[in-house]
């Protein structure tokens, strides 16, 4: 199912799409234009989310929240939620 979702664009903007979009522009619609900037922001949202967890690890590790894993999951979860909530100590 999709959606109708109308814009208002200034002229700057609009005269911006209007380069990007026709023969002589990267795409045939400005809906197609619109669409692959969703995507596009979507997919650099996501990649932003990893990143804040690699980071997140990276301080982990950096500030001695480490600890071995025994190879199953649901323990090693146990041992995590154990540790925060000693503080780590």
């Amino acid at each position: 199912m999709s959606e109708r979702i109308n814009a208002r664009l200034s002229k700057p903007l609009a005269e911006f799409v209007e380069r990007m979009v026709g023969e002589a522009g990267l795409y045939e619609t400005p809906s197609e234009y619109v669409r692959d900037l969703i995507r596009r922001d979507m997919e650099r949202r996501a990649g932003q989310f990893v990143q804040n967890a690699i980071l997140a690890g990276y301080r982990d590790v950096a500030a001695g929240r480490v600890f071995a894993s025994s190879g199953d999951f649901k323990a090693d979860m146990a041992v995590l939620d154990r540790k925060e909530a000693d503080g780590w100590q």
